[in-house]
């Protein structure tokens, strides 16, 4: 005889089996009606911003759903100009994935920095496309507020309109290069006589103001015999290695590249690096006819490791420069050197305290061996400030003992 409670035990558990089949039906149909629905609203949200050419149209933008955005970025950041996300944005490329990129698109280095300064990177990148470009001002700015690289621009520079050509090598070396070579809008100077006469009528600091005399200081720079103290001459340090072993290297902060001039006159090939603090370096050094390297401390030396055979800085490495950020620039310098290269920290300067207990062990941390080292009183702005030089001539071991 059958129970009279069986019917009872069947009916729950059809009802949950139906339940179960129906959640999973209501799941499956509601993740494909909106699927994607939060891209679809970022997307949407950056497509309808105008832009200024239709080479534009068919560039993909860059996604990013608001819950895995930085808390340090603002909401105007999503107002930055068409021409930035038109380049910083991912690019595919034509034929697909690349073994060399391992990708299939191409990501422009355009660091995160840009965005905090939006009125700047406004100014910078708002043009018109194959048009003229705005002062590069902002761009000096931008560089100097660590969006370095700076994004690239499709729009031509402003140049004189009655450009004289430069002087033919020897001669553009130590001549004094035409007023037209430069546009003058970003500087208190306006002329290339005004720059060579600020030494005696101008009070106030510029950086290397008496640079652009090349019949003054210039003239006798690093020309010193051997035994001159913290002053090395350049045939000094050329004789620390064999003949011809120096052939290329990088001066950072080197003024009017008076160092790499010296360095051309001996077959030897330097690249300066020369922002334009109130007068226009980068164009003069090239005028000169060596060659301008335009970045900042702060940015990645741009060479591969184990490459250069001589760097050097004079004044520029100082005590100036957060001395963490100058823990890493030493190490850059390291890593850009080949083994048995060499470094010329050429007056480098601080107080005695901070020589004793900061920058003598961190330079000595890095891993050079020390070829010379002297160290000797800055009098410049009074021996009450108890400031030192240091002038040391260093080398990157041959053998790695790491």
């Amino acid at each position: 005889m059958d129970s009279p409670h069986k019917p009872r035990s069947f009916s729950p558990n059809l009802f949950f089996f139906f339940l179960l089949v129906s959640s999973n039906l209501l799941t499956f149909f509601i993740s494909n009606t909106f699927k994607h629905s939060s891209c679809y609203l970022y997307q949407q949200t950056y497509n309808s911003i105008d832009t200024e050419s239709s080479l534009n149209t068919d560039i993909p933008l860059i996604v990013q759903p608001a819950e895995t955005r930085d808390d340090d970025i603002q909401a105007s950041d999503l107002d930055l100009p068409s021409e930035l996300r038109a380049f910083a944005s991912p690019h595919k490329l034509p034929f697909g994935f690349s073994t060399n990129f391992d990708s299939d698109s191409i990501i422009p280095p355009v660091g995160h920095p840009c965005t905090r300064f939006p009125d700047l990177l406004r100014r910078y990148m708002s043009y018109r496309v194959n048009g003229s470009c705005p002062d590069d001002e902002m761009g000096q700015k931008l560089l100097l507020k660590g969006c370095e690289p700076l994004p690239r621009r499709r729009c031509r520079p402003a140049a004189q309109q009655e450009y004289v050509e430069p002087y033919p090598l020897p001669e553009s070396l130590w001549t004094t290069p035409s007023d037209s070579s430069v546009v003058w809008t970003a500087y208190t100077c306006k002329t290339y006589e005004c720059l060579i006469n600020r030494v005696k009528s101008q009070k106030s600091f510029d950086d290397c103001k008496d640079c652009f005399d090349l019949n003054g200081r210039e003239k006798k720079r690093w020309l010193l015999t051997k035994g001159a103290g913290l002053d090395f001459s350049i045939d000094e340090v050329l004789a620390v290695k064999k003949p011809g072993t120096i052939r290329i290297g990088l001066d950072i902060g080197g003024g009017v590249a008076t160092f790499a001039v010296r360095m051309r006159e001996r077959n030897i090939t330097i690249l300066t690096t020369s922002m334009n603090l109130n007068g226009p370096f980068n164009t003069f050094i090239a005028s000169r006819g060596v060659i301008p390297l335009y970045i900042s401390i702060s940015q990645r030396l741009p060479f591969f490791d184990n490459t250069l055979d001589i760097v050097h800085s004079m004044h520029v490495l100082s005590n100036w420069i957060p001395s963490t950020l100058l823990h890493f620039l030493f190490f850059d310098i390291y890593r850009v050197l080949r083994p048995g290269g060499l470094f010329w920290l050429d007056h480098f300067f601080c107080v005695r305290e901070q020589f004793e207990q900061v920058y003598a062990p961190l330079i000595e941390s890095i891993g050079f061996t020390k070829v010379k080292w002297v160290v000797g009183r800055k009098l410049d702005r009074g021996p009450e400030l108890n400031e030192m030089y240091l002038s040391a001539l260093l080398e990157k071991p041959l053998k790695n003992s790491w």
